[in-house]
């Protein structure tokens, strides 16, 4: 997706059931408060949460994202790390039904830990 690569999003580990990855607090992503910028944390989720539903898809299936909900709760501090995750029901949704959705976990922490953003992503799949 060119819009994560502009953001420089790191990929730091992934598998078929979760995903690991860290957008740094670097100026061109930050807002006027010098912390990620809300549509950076954003891009974060749906990329890691993303990237596990298109490893899981068939390739004759099309990923979608259905719907995101972003609670902004506290100021980010520092670089994100994104954790996204998948349970064995929800990638045997998404390997075996022709079209479906699934609400994929992500979790959104900065450097102390704090989790500055709750985050709620929908994924839904269709034919190619």
């Amino acid at each position: 997706v060119k819009f994560a690569g502009t953001a420089s999003i790191d990929i730091l580990s992934t598998n078929f059931t979760s995903a690991r990855l860290r957008l740094q607090n670097r100026r061109s992503v930050q807002n006027h408060i010098g912390s990620v910028h809300a549509a950076g944390m954003a891009l974060l989720a749906e990329s890691a949460t993303g990237f596990l539903v298109g490893v899981n898809l068939p390739d004759d299936k099309l990923p979608l994202l259905k719907s995101m909900h972003l609670q902004y709760v506290k100021r980010a501090t520092g670089d994100l790390l994104a954790v996204a995750s998948l349970t064995p029901e929800q990638i045997e949704q998404l390997q075996t039904e022709a079209k479906g959705e699934v609400k994929v976990g992500v979790q959104v922490t900065d450097v102390n830990g704090t989790e500055p953003v709750i985050c709620e992503m929908v994924w839904a799949w269709i034919s190619r």
